[in-house]
């Protein structure tokens, strides 16, 4: 007798091994069976004839950190396979917290991830002040999936050091001291790891660099100490990017990040980009991580299945916010303002404005109608240059602010376009290809749960499949087998999750019953549904027919079942 059988389906078990037809019996949250016909009563069997089944995404690039406190669907990520996810990324995180700072640390993480802060102070109840007791609370929560957090360099540095740490002074002797003993301990308590940011694009609201931005080796390798003391533990980081004329500084980056595998004995990764004033840089970092892999050291590129970007829509700061006739109906029922939006006088009177200065970066992306694009339905995360601004208004021979006025109205006002910032600097997806081919790259930068505003990369375990498998035409795909290791097996080991990852007897049994010729992913919809009224894109698929943890369906169809198998991995 199985608790479930998921009966002829096509197996891709996680391994990259070719694909096999076969059932899958399931007994006290483990898999139990795998190959051939199981003749056996099952409490519930599922008929995967003509679909496939995975082990379930094994996301490791996510900021659910406040999210987690109060949502145990933790969408948009359930809603795309995943049954595991690594939050506490890029430095940011809610502990260790001081009373009285949970506001700072609120907006430290509104700035750099653009959570809503008032979606986190409505939603999050702070129940602790270690990382420890962090866990702990997590440990009691009901949840869909598992979760794992990383301890955020940015919540250590100021809980240690306190405004010095928030502003970035040099840390002494003894501050490293007491970090390193902390970042132990959340270790031991189980935590995966220990992030950190460096790159100057990550600031907190006020503006201010996420602490540890320009943290010295000192303190570097102090804290690395933590991780090398306790035997266990990933160093994920955030490297500095190439800024003004410095392009040295990625590779000296990656030089720095090689020692720190060689340190600490353990795995680092990095976030791994495509920028526009050194397209060609990311070979020279991916090579340089080739280089420290041949000598042993477990350097791990963290590559993005698609470009990281901007999706522009009415609501955007790369709409027409800032000017005058548009803000005095911004407060208006998407439907009312679209009408108003709609009448030749206003149109007329929001062109002939200037919207008001805020950066010299997004200032530049409100000029760059070649570099927008119309995402459609459906959606195209790899866009040619017929479906740029520039193209559509030149081929219908209208002013370029005039036509993208009129593409953000369509579909009712919900129309959305897409800037692409990293990974198309050459107008297509072919440097990501390449860097799917390193090694010991890592499929991640989701970002899952955070810039709520602008994009919902969540997804990605779709876009893998539906794009880079089945439906690519602008350069060479990948195998599903590929794909399905890629963001199973890989993420798993990585991160030690020995007990998951592939389709195997004694494996936890998570799963993914897909309907792949019917997989399809849907336009993101802005919603406000977070605590507060706040905003986010939410981004859905068709053609999940069942989400499995351990041996329990958590989604039908797409569908939350109510069933909270999900809990908390602790490191070893």
């Amino acid at each position: 007798m199985y608790d479930l059988i998921v009966r002829n389906g096509t197996i891709v078990d996680g391994t990259g091994a070719p694909a096999t037809v076969g059932d899958i019996g399931v007994k006290d949250g483990r898999i139990a069976h795998v190959g051939g016909r199981i003749d056996a009563e099952a409490g519930e069997v599922i008929d995967a004839t003509g679909r496939i089944v995975t082990p379930g995404f094994v996301d490791i690039h996510t900021h659910y950190d406040g999210q987690v406190t109060w949502d145990p669907l933790l969408e948009p990520s359930t809603l795309h396979g995943v049954t595991t996810l690594v939050m506490g990324n890029c430095g940011v995180g809610f502990a260790p917290v001081r009373p009285g700072s949970e506001a700072w640390l609120i907006q430290l993480m509104e700035g750099v991830e653009d959570i809503p802060g008032a979606a986190l102070a409505e939603g999050m109840q702070w129940e602790w002040e270690s990382f420890t007791e962090y866990l702990d609370v997590l440990d009691r929560k009901p949840l869909s999936i598992d979760i794992g957090a990383q301890v955020p360099h940015g919540a250590v540095r100021a809980y240690v050091m306190g405004e010095r740490g928030a502003s970035n002074e040099v840390a002494t002797a003894d501050d490293i001291a007491a970090m390193r003993d902390i970042v132990r301990e959340a270790i031991e308590a189980g935590a995966l790891g220990f992030s950190t940011s460096r790159t100057l694009a990550h600031r907190a609201k006020d503006g201010v660099p996420v602490p540890g931005t320009f943290a010295d080796e000192a303190e570097l390798f102090g804290i690395a100490d933590a991780l090398r003391d306790a035997g266990a533990g990933i160093y994920e980081l955030v490297p500095l990017g190439a800024v003004g004329e410095d392009l040295d500084a990625p590779m000296r980056e990656v030089e720095l990040m090689s020692r720190l595998a060689a340190y600490t004995g353990l795995p680092v990764t990095f976030a791994l980009t495509q920028v526009d004033n050194a397209p060609e840089l990311w070979r020279d970092q991916m090579q340089a991580s080739l280089r420290a892999l041949d000598a042993g050291h477990r350097l791990h590129p963290q590559y993005a299945s698609r470009p990281a970007g901007v999706l522009v829509g009415l609501h955007s700061q790369l709409g027409f916010g800032g000017r005058p006739a548009f803000d005095e109906i911004a407060h208006l029922p998407l439907a009312e303002r679209v009408a108003e939006l709609q009448t030749p006088a206003r149109k007329k009177r929001i062109l002939a404005e200037r919207a008001r200065r805020t950066s010299d970066f997004i200032d530049r992306m409100r000029s760059r109608f070649d570099r927008m694009y119309v995402l459609g339905d459906p959606v195209d995360y790899e866009p040619g240059p017929e479906l740029s601004i520039a193209t559509i208004a030149q081929r219908d021979g209208v002013d370029l602010e005039s036509k993208f006025y009129d593409l953000l109205l369509g579909d009712e006002g919900r129309a959305l376009l897409l800037y692409p910032v990293l990974n198309y600097s050459h107008g297509n997806a072919d440097a990501t290809y390449e860097m799917m081919q390193h090694p010991a790259g890592i499929l991640g930068l989701s970002d899952g749960g955070a810039h709520c505003g602008a994009i919902c990369d969540a997804s990605q375990p779709t876009w893998m499949l539906t794009h880079w498998v089945r439906d690519r035409v602008r350069g060479p795909r990948i195998s599903l087998e590929s794909a399905i290791r890629k963001q199973t097996s890989d993420t798993a080991e990585l991160y030690g999750f020995t007990d998951r990852g592939t389709i195997a007897v004694g494996k936890k049994a998570d799963l993914n019953v897909i309907d792949f010729d019917r997989l399809r992913l849907l336009p993101p919809r802005l919603v406000n549904d977070l605590p507060a009224q706040g905003r986010r894109l939410v981004q859905a698929a068709e053609g999940y027919v069942a989400t499995i943890v351990s041996g329990v369906v958590i989604r039908r169809d797409g569908v939350d079942t109510g069933a909270r198998p999900g809990a908390l991995v602790r490191g070893k």
